[in-house]
């Protein structure tokens, strides 16, 4: 049995259902459908899964808006997005709104069940990793509630992306060990997601920018050249 006890698939295409039950069921999980953005809503409130899989383009509530009020709510449930745009500007917007993953139709039952088997386990490991740090941690003149989702720096609330809370999580995790940029891109976003390390540098400079006093010369987040970043607390 998959140590996985419940998905919601929010999708609208109802042709969808009875494969995507299949292949599920058979690996062990319990599988509810939503036909809409506001039924898939409504759903997460009344009984959080611990998966959505959500489609963009839905009737009554846009996927994206789902999307952001389901990672605004509840910040640790891991999302799948499905959609037929393969735009990159569109995977960008949906990675900082928090999906976890980006699905582009159409595709096989079973690369959806690989993807969503895949951030289960990045998923667990993190959280194992999680259990060493406590929910609040303080650095300079920073300090951080990763429950909360809420960071003041010299006292002053500073506004983080969900995916730049957690990278700065995995990095309190990880203090003083040098990160690779493909480590990162693995255990932050997965490698389906994002094949450039280019997306790491951009996310560490906007870091800096909100965290660092000197974005030239940091003192909390630093390049360790050839090899990638190292968090200094």
């Amino acid at each position: 049995m998959n140590s996985l006890e419940r998905m919601l698939i929010i999708e609208d295409d109802r042709s969808l259902y009875r494969p995507l039950k299949h292949i599920f069921e058979s690996e062990g999980y319990a599988v509810d459908f939503a036909a809409d953005g506001a039924a898939g809503l409504a759903s997460v409130r009344a009984a959080p899964p611990d998966i959505v899989v959500l489609d963009l383009k839905l009737p009554k509530m846009h996927g994206r808006e789902v999307c952001r009020t389901i990672k605004k709510e509840t910040p640790t449930l891991p999302i799948v997005v499905l959609s037929a745009v393969a735009d990159e500007i569109d995977k960008v917007v949906l990675f900082e709104l928090g999906a976890d993953d980006y699905v582009t139709k159409p595709f096989s039952p079973r690369e959806l069940l690989a993807r969503v088997q895949s951030i289960i386990r990045r998923v667990q490991a993190q959280s194992h990793t999680s259990r060493s740090v406590s929910n609040k941690y303080t650095f300079g003149d920073v300090s951080v509630d990763f429950t909360k989702m809420e960071l003041t720096r010299g006292g002053l609330e500073v506004e983080l992306t969900h995916q730049e809370f957690k990278i700065l999580e995995y990095f309190v995790c990880n203090p003083g060990r040098v990160i690779s940029r493909d480590e990162l891109l693995n255990q932050v976003w997965g490698y389906n997601c994002y094949p450039s390390t280019r997306t790491v540098d951009n996310h560490l400079m906007k870091l800096r920018q909100k965290l660092e006093d000197d974005t030239l010369n940091p003192t909390h987040f630093k390049t360790v050249h050839g090899a990638g970043y190292k968090f200094v607390p």
